[in-house]
């Protein structure tokens, strides 16, 4: 039997959230690293600048690039972002997922419109990227999708985040299992709190002051919370040469939380 190719000399990658932040920086860094071409999801119209801006360094580093927008909360909107990436580039190899949405508020405080929306942006859109995913991924494949290393953590605050997030961990296990005998490799990574605006949001200052420090490697952090720098490596790894790790949820976080 001849050898598979894991490189990501010449792959297709599908990116949701691929605009901005982590998600832009992967698939930049896909890019020099040698994929072929990168399909770019963003959510909306303000979001577009951003993903065009991504989209030019992704081509400037010699892949090729498009752009889907649209609402991942919704199935159907799940299955035309991975239809347009068959379409454009005639399979996908990688698929990531960094859509999420934090709230950081008291559990007796949350509202029901509240909870449905953490769970629709965590859970329900991640369920159905795994599930597209499986339909769509050329075998020998890769997928991965972001959780949160509140996972790891006992902590009030973030019951509906991390609680929207927790699901995907066994989705990740079950897809890792049904899409195993077709060689795809199912991984989930929980960063850290990361040094980007979907961070600052939630949170005030004294809370970010805690969390600078909270890391067992916090000191050598430019920042002292976990840069996206610092997690795009171990997602190249994963989809690439790290096939061989999957089900699994790795936390990369500069020892903010363990498992």
């Amino acid at each position: 039997m001849s050898k598979i190719d894991h490189s990501l000399h010449g792959k297709t990658v599908l990116i949701a959230g691929g605009a901005k932040n982590l998600g832009g920086l992967i698939a930049r860094d896909l890019a020099w690293n040698g994929a072929g071409a990168v399909l770019i999801h963003h959510h909306d119209a303000a979001s577009l600048p951003a993903a065009q801006e991504t989209a030019r360094a992704v081509e400037a580093a010699g892949a090729k690039a498009e752009l889907f927008a649209g609402d991942l909360t919704h199935p159907e909107t799940v299955a035309a972002l991975f239809d347009a990436g068959v379409e454009a580039f005639g399979h996908i190899d990688i698929a990531i997922n960094t859509v999420g949405m934090v709230l950081k508020k008291p559990l007796t405080e949350i509202g029901e419109a509240e909870y449905d929306r953490m769970f629709d942006i965590n859970a329900k859109a991640a369920f159905f990227f795994l599930q597209q995913a499986g339909l769509k991924v050329a075998d020998h494949g890769k997928v991965l999708t972001l959780v949160t290393s509140l996972l790891g953590a006992f902590t009030p605050y973030y019951a509906a985040y991390a609680g929207a997030k927790a699901p995907v961990e066994h989705f990740t296990r079950a897809a890792a299992k049904e899409f195993g005998a077709r060689g795809i490799s199912v991984t989930a990574i929980g960063p850290g709190p990361m040094d980007t605006p979907f961070f600052y949001g939630q949170e005030d200052e004294d809370a970010v002051a805690y969390h600078r420090s909270a890391a067992a490697l916090s000191g050598c952090s430019r920042t002292g919370l976990t840069d996206i720098e610092d997690v795009v490596p171990f997602v190249r790894h994963l989809v690439s040469e790290g096939w061989w790790i999957t089900g699994q949820t790795l936390l990369i976080n500069g020892g903010y939380t363990t498992k």
